[in-house]
């Protein structure tokens, strides 16, 4: 029998925040959520070291709703091996799902991040299909929805997360008719012709129309779920208005973009520290003209290469010098035990070294790399100083890092320079949008970012601004809800 840590609810092992579970007496809540991962990150070193929020919009959306609503969050605490009594956090029930270390090797790195993870980011690298896989997949997404079966009360609202759970809505529906259930994938929906090489297509299909509503990122996301269920699945219907068994039940899918939390970026991008720190970065790079800043997990979707080949051909045409011009990488660790992933960013350290060998000087560095989590007022400090900002995601479900140096940029200052391939290139339509493959035409807008006109400049960040105000990450969950409370309604 494997080995397994044990935590006990006791207040001693949790943060001072963490209080009894305040839910109903039988332990049932009218609102769950269910995510591969809790909102609570560990706080300090060992198992009972306590427990601190996870950073992140869907924490900072869903937490208000969850206090109000008598809510509880399933999800897996980020540890094998480790079962967890269910605690409160923050007046958030919180319900510990275990995963072993094997189900985080097929589960989670393999099916979910090597299989699903690159299917539908358009095959930009080879997915991978094992049956092994596949057959985790179906364990632990059958073991969340039993954790939600035991504590969601009669006619409760379940919103499942993300495409590591895809089967929850299904099992859930077959056990509980009762329930109002809502789906969102926050990653992009490949179109039927690439999902069609899934061979669990049609379970993965089947699962997901088990929900009422199925959330996404963008319209094409939508209309690509809603054929490929009709080809591969047992829907009918037209658009994405779908018809799903003998009872010709009801399945919408449709867009919901996610957001940021506005006025917390903008209120620390306020604060005289965080505005000196961001001064101090400047002038640790020896105040360049411009500074470039690109912030990303380190993940092949992000195009990070690309942006780096641009950049190092700008130099080596003299469009732009060493000294006058600086690129800031943050690339963040992500699945360092997947190959692709390690591959991925030995090749992105070895452009890195090959570009500041080439062209720094004694004073001026051309790429300053960072291989490290920030906190989030060290991410606006870096927002602040940077005067171009550079997303170029090869396909990207949303990208948040867009809407946040949107929303630290309260002067005005400042350019996107956005891939049109990102979801959030829909809302923020004024920034200087590229096809990152398009090397030279990559090249032209960063150059154009860097000459842009002040007035320009302003105007564009303004127009920006405005959509992520009043589209903040609150008004995303609540439309959604709202619109889940309709559809079942109806």
């Amino acid at each position: 029998m494997r080995g397994r840590a044990k935590v006990a609810h006791e207040s001693e092992q949790i943060a001072p925040e963490t209080k009894t579970r305040k839910g109903r007496g039988s332990g049932q809540y009218d609102f769950l959520v269910v995510a591969n991962r809790l909102p609570v990150d560990r706080a300090g070193d060992g198992q009972n070291s306590g427990w601190k929020r996870s950073p992140g919009g869907l924490v900072t959306a869903l937490a208000p709703v969850m206090e109000k609503a008598d809510g509880a969050w399933v999800g897996w605490v980020g540890s094998p091996d480790e079962e967890i009594e269910p605690f409160e956090y923050g007046g958030m029930a919180l319900v510990p799902v275990e995963l072993s270390t094997s189900e985080v090797e097929l589960y989670y790195e393999g099916f979910s991040n090597a299989t699903l993870w690159p299917l539908y980011h358009d095959v930009i690298a080879p997915p991978e299909f094992h049956r092994t896989w596949w057959d985790a997949y179906r364990r632990v997404n059958e073991r969340f929805a039993v954790a939600v079966l035991a504590r969601a009360a009669e006619g409760a609202t379940v919103w499942v997360q993300d495409y590591q759970l895809q089967l929850v809505p299904a099992i859930l529906r077959e056990r509980r008719p009762d329930l109002r259930i809502g789906f969102f994938n926050h990653i992009p929906f490949p179109p039927p012709e690439i999902f069609s090489q899934l061979p669990w297509r049609r379970q993965v299909l089947e699962g997901l129309l088990g929900a009422d509503l199925v959330g996404f990122q963008r319209p094409n996301d939508a209309l690509n779920f809603a054929r490929s269920a009709r080809r591969y699945g047992s829907a009918g219907g037209k658009g994405t208005h779908l018809l799903v068994g003998p009872e010709q039940r009801t399945v919408r899918a449709e867009p919901f973009p996610i957001s940021i939390d506005t006025a917390r970026i903008s209120e620390l991008a306020s604060q005289p520290e965080i505005r000196e720190r961001a001064r101090q970065i400047r002038h640790d790079l020896g105040n360049p003209k411009t500074i470039m800043l690109g912030v990303d997990r380190l993940d092949y979707t992000k195009g990070i290469r690309h942006r780096l080949k641009a950049f190092e051909e700008l130099l080596s045409d003299g469009r732009i010098q060493v000294g006058e011009v600086t690129l800031i990488q943050v690339a963040s660790p992500s699945r360092e035990r997947v190959e692709q992933y390690r591959l991925l960013r030995e090749e992105i350290e070895g452009t890195v070294g090959r570009i500041n060998g080439a062209f720094d000087t004694l004073q001026h560095t051309a790429v300053r790399y960072l291989h490290h989590n920030y906190p989030v007022e060290e991410m606006v400090a870096l927002y602040l100083a940077a005067d171009v900002m550079l997303v170029t995601a090869l396909r990207d479900g949303m990208n948040l890092v867009a809407k946040e140096y949107v929303a630290a940029r309260g002067d005005g200052t400042g350019a996107l320079v956005l891939s049109e391939f990102a979801g959030a290139a829909d809302q923020l339509k004024q920034a200087l949008l590229i096809n990152p493959h398009d090397i030279s035409g990559l090249k032209d807008a960063m150059v154009t970012a860097i000459g842009l006109p002040s007035g320009a400049a302003g105007r564009r960040m303004k127009a920006m601004r405005r959509q992520i105000i009043v589209h903040n990450v609150e008004e995303w969950s609540t439309s959604f809800l709202d619109r889940l409370a309709e559809v079942t309604h109806g």
